[in-house]
């Protein structure tokens, strides 16, 4: 995708052709009026030979006056190829979220890129455990309205905060690795306390969940059997019914026939 500066020169070079194929249209037609003019005298083709050549000379005279006025402008300054790579990945995530599975595929893959950066730390099975949780939650999340609202934010805001947590654990851990004999104890003690905050806050995590749960199973319990299955119930007993006449009327109806000759 065409960055501004691109989109600038694009401009500038289309300006510049479209001036001189108008300025070369308005002399091929001056030149024609002027010559066919006196030569077979004024007449309603001359009109339109004349009025041909005006519009084409005040479309030329445009296109060099915009031509003029864009060249007059700064181009803008060349973008950074970190930041132009980042502008087009975003513009195609934006893309593929348009199309009808476009979020589920995007959030399946930025899941999976998380779960491989985390592999081989201890962050990493923490990570999965809270990956199900979440997943979990999101299936119920139309259902969990009126008080179970604010329970869904908090949440949110909880999960983003055990996920940063999560890279901090894993960056930690890979630190803890490379550094020297001396520095390991205090990495080590940090890494540890970290830890221990992931796997409670991944723990409450799932206990929140498990509660979400309760309330979805609570709030959809009826107090009376389903309407579907009490209709069934009649629709069953009807047919049982309609079966049982149907069944009478053959054993009445079977004395009265008569053989065949």
């Amino acid at each position: 995708m065409a960055d501004e500066r691109t989109r600038y020169f694009r401009r500038l070079t289309r300006l510049r052709r479209s001036a001189r194929r108008w300025s070369v249209l308005a002399g091929g037609l001056g030149g024609a009026a002027a010559v066919l003019t006196p030569y077979a005298g004024l007449g309603l083709p001359d009109a339109a030979w004349a009025g041909a050549a005006g519009s084409a000379v005040a479309l030329a005279a445009w296109r060099w006056i915009d031509l003029r006025a864009l060249a007059a402008q700064p181009a803008p300054p060349p973008v950074d190829p970190v930041e132009a790579a980042a502008r087009s990945r975003a513009r195609l995530i934006a893309a593929v979220e348009r199309l009808p599975a476009g979020s589920g595929v995007v959030a399946e893959v930025r899941r999976v890129r998380a779960r491989v950066a985390l592999r081989g730390t201890s962050a990493a099975q923490l990570w999965a455990r809270l990956d199900r949780a979440t997943l979990t939650l999101g299936g119920m999340t139309q259902r969990l309205t009126g008080p179970a609202e604010p329970a869904v934010q908090e949440a949110a805001a909880a999960d983003r905060s055990l996920r940063e947590l999560a890279h901090r654990v894993a960056s930690v851990e890979r630190a803890l690795r490379l550094a020297p004999v001396d520095a390991r104890a205090p990495l080590g003690d940090t890494h540890r306390i970290l830890t221990e905050q992931l796997e409670s806050g991944v723990a409450a995590y799932e206990r929140l969940v498990v509660a979400a749960a309760g309330y979805v199973a609570e709030d959809a319990r009826p107090d009376a059997p389903h309407p579907a299955a009490a209709r069934l119930t009649e629709a069953t007993d009807l047919l049982h019914g309609v079966a049982g006449a149907l069944a009478e009327l053959r054993t009445v109806a079977d004395p009265l026939r008569t053989p065949l000759p």
